[in-house]
């Protein structure tokens, strides 16, 4: 796999069109994502700082409870991604961030474990599509070549999440009886849900569905977005043959790549959902106390050298033209490093790992998430891009269910993580062998001849 990025300087309009998405679309979508991760995970800052104790939850409790989440998540989320194909992406990712506030609210009243349960499983019902549509939304905006970039930046909400979120979740668990007396961790679930009803609304009227609606476009800039992209669409269409949703759900390469992105959201969410807890055991390994504000802090750590190198890492992929290695080369990081972090000896030391299969994961990431828009298109695009997510999340359920099983039955961490370490290997053997496939790149660089795939030697006699 080795594809090379044309250079936007040498076109003025190009430019200044890629440059006007990047600052007044893609920021706003970022921030739906922001809200979007905060509401999903909030419940992993919520556990350590009384929701365990006042519900009487177990570590696998908590596991099924944050993991379950995923199954009325992945049982729509094709569906939900085809609806926004139909209806277009400005209703759609607006009624999704809408549903799923109101939904996040209510965690406010939770009172057991059954509740609770029902409520995780609920969001994931609201929330379903909205990852996968905000990528096609994005990805119908900007032309290959820059989609990199274009996606690197959407993709900066996700650690930065965790940087700004873990400390605000902080500040509003420390809240404790102030408003409503209510305890602080069902105030934070209150004061991170009504940011996404809000940003819901607005953005049914902020946002576009195509650069010809937007008029902070100028009209040669409109124009050139629009013919990229059509001529993009019928390249694709004239190599693939076939890009219909049956296409997508028969392709070998869109299974792969479901694969591949387990492997990296196993390692997310297992790193998510369970680093305020392993932190909160730093306090009896040190014989120190922390408030809620510095674990949140502490939390915090990781990610931001992990957003500042998926920066760097996007920026050079696209300088080069994407290559194998800049997938493969974090997931094996990533695959070493959570391991390690059991034997890392001192909470500082513990903290340089993790941040390290941080910076892994989220480097790999924005990579990623160009290469199914290589060889799909307009319906097939929508249900690949679902499938994808929708493989790739069910690690979002078996991580967290997995890791607290397992932490209970073996009284540690150490199996659970060497089980993220294995499955993240298992992603960097994949890519590798469908990389040296060649069926991934739509035109092979060094001829510029259409390469060839076994899909594609398939159809031949039918055409």
């Amino acid at each position: 796999m080795d594809t090379k990025t044309p250079s936007a300087e040498a076109n003025p309009v190009a430019r200044s069109a890629i440059r006007k998405v990047s600052t007044r679309l893609v920021p706003f979508v970022a921030l739906m994502f922001f809200i979007n991760y905060l509401d999903r995970t909030a419940i992993g800052f919520a556990a350590p700082n009384g929701m365990n104790d006042d519900l009487a939850l177990s570590a696998a409790q908590f596991g099924f409870a944050s993991g379950v989440f995923f199954i009325g998540y992945i049982l729509l989320e094709v569906p939900s991604n085809l609806a926004l194909h139909k209806f277009g992406a400005r209703k759609w990712l607006a009624r999704i961030m809408v549903s799923w506030g109101i939904v996040a609210l209510l965690f406010t009243w939770v009172q057991n474990f059954e509740q609770l349960v029902a409520l995780r499983f609920i969001l994931g019902v609201a929330e379903a599509g909205f990852f996968p549509g905000a990528i096609l939304f994005l990805s119908l905006w900007v032309p290959a070549q820059y989609r990199g970039r274009i996606l690197m930046l959407f993709y900066l909400a996700q650690p930065l999440t965790t940087v700004i979120g873990a400390p605000l979740a902080g500040a509003l668990i420390q809240q404790d009886g102030v408003f409503f007396g209510l305890e602080g961790w069902r105030f934070m679930f209150m004061g991170v849900a009504i940011p996404a009803i809000v940003v819901g609304i607005i953005a049914w009227f902020y946002l576009k569905d195509k650069p010809a609606d937007a008029k902070w476009l100028t009209p040669a800039e409109q124009v050139w977005l629009t013919e990229s992209l059509q001529k993009e669409k019928s390249a694709t269409e004239s190599r693939e043959k076939h890009v219909s949703v049956r296409f997508a759900f028969g392709s070998g390469r869109v299974w792969m790549l479901s694969f591949i992105y387990f492997g990296f959201i196993y390692g997310l969410y297992a790193l998510a959902f369970f680093l305020p807890t392993i932190i909160e055991g730093f306090q009896a390994q040190t014989g120190q106390t922390y408030d809620v504000f510095q674990k949140g802090l502490i939390t915090a750590i990781p990610y931001l050298p992990a957003a500042v190198a998926m920066y760097f890492w996007s920026r050079d992929a696209s300088k080069r033209g994407l290559k194998t290695w800049h997938i493969v080369i974090p997931a094996l990081a990533g695959a070493v490093s959570i391991p390690l972090a059991l034997f890392a000896g001192s909470p500082a030391a513990t903290i340089a790992v993790i941040t390290i299969t941080a910076s892994a994961i989220f480097s790999a990431l924005p990579n990623f998430w160009t290469l199914p828009t290589r060889f799909l298109t307009g319906v097939a695009a929508a249900a690949g891009v679902a499938l994808i997510n929708t493989i790739g999340n069910l690690a979002g359920f078996s991580a967290p269910y997995v890791t607290g099983a397992v932490r209970d039955w073996t009284g540690s961490y150490e199996a659970p993580m060497f089980i993220v370490g294995g499955v993240m290997l298992v992603s960097a053997i994949l890519m590798i062998l469908l990389a040296r496939s060649n069926r991934l790149a739509p035109v092979d660089v060094d001829s510029a001849q259409p390469a060839s795939t076994e899909e594609e030697a398939q159809e031949a006699p039918k055409r």
